[in-house]
């Protein structure tokens, strides 16, 4: 009888320890696990609204953009069944920070679908 008890007892802290809530990039919370890898950050040497209209581009041809905050500088898509969040910020007066997140599901990142995504708006800001 203790031995099952000790077993319920693991198997429910192991299960409290692999769900939880994740914080998304427009700084929301999620239900889902929050140890996943499933965002990168990167900064360019360019004005903040030039590479949130880049980002707001680059999500509106590989997806769908289901949601924008111009006063927030955060973008939300969906890419193949993931959903990707953008968030775009200024560091200094002409370096701009951008936070790419992509997640399957609540229980998987898709870090090849955020680093796809920071690709892409890297190339769109260097043709213009």
């Amino acid at each position: 009888m203790k031995t099952r008890l000790s077993v319920l007892l693991a198997g429910l802290c192991v299960l409290w320890l692999a769900v939880g809530c994740y914080s998304t990039a427009d700084g929301h919370k999620k239900f889902g696990r929050p140890f996943a890898k499933d965002r990168l950050e990167s900064r360019y040497e360019r004005p903040l609204d030039q590479v949130f209209a880049a980002a707001k581009t680059v999500l509106g041809n590989m997806g769908r953009l289901v949601g924008e905050n111009t006063i927030g500088k955060t973008l939300e898509a969906r890419i193949d069944n993931s959903t990707v969040w953008v968030a775009v910020d200024e560091v200094e007066p002409n370096i701009t920070r951008v936070i790419v997140q992509a997640r399957r599901s609540a229980f998987g990142g898709n870090i090849d679908l955020a680093s796809e995504v920071d690709k892409q708006i890297a190339l769109h800001l260097q043709t213009q």
